[in-house]
């Protein structure tokens, strides 16, 4: 069941924020993309530096770059991507491999990167998830790296 967006006033406190997302699948990512950039603006976010790829498997390698390139001044970095479940496995395999690398990625740098690709069974999903503001995965991304950027500070 789907929660709908909390209406959280956290403050970005200046921080420097970045988000890589994927051009496959435009229509929804671009959603989610709209809807992070608002709520990072909102919070009021120091800078937001947006990084277009190619497709979700292509997410890691710049969340990585970004992480090691910027690790002491980076608060957090969004990961937006949309997989959508065909007649093969190959969207498992995808999903999995971006799960795992992302993970990794944010452990070996500790600069929190948010996990929004999403591995979705339809269209329908996508819409419901990417399209509206009630359910907007992108703006719980970027409630989520404010929040974890303002957490690492007082680490």
């Amino acid at each position: 069941m789907l929660r709908k967006n909390k209406n959280l006033k956290t403050k970005a406190i200046g921080g420097k924020f970045a988000i890589v997302a994927s051009r496959y699948n435009a229509r929804y990512v671009d959603a989610m993309l709209r809807a992070a950039s608002a709520e990072l603006k909102r919070a009021g976010a120091a800078s937001v530096e947006i990084v277009r790829v190619p497709g979700a498997y292509e997410i890691p390698v710049v969340a990585a770059r970004l992480a090691r390139t910027r690790e002491t001044t980076i608060s957090a970095i969004i990961c937006l991507g949309v997989i959508l479940r065909g007649q093969t496995v190959h969207a498992e395999h995808i999903g999995r491999a971006v799960s795992d690398a992302l993970m990794e990625i944010q452990v070996r740098h500790e600069v929190p990167v948010i996990h929004e690709v999403l591995l979705l069974e339809n269209r329908e999903q996508a819409r419901d998830r990417c399209l509206g503001a009630k359910h907007n995965r992108g703006t719980e991304a970027a409630q989520t790296a404010v929040q974890m950027a303002r957490l690492m500070q007082t680490l």
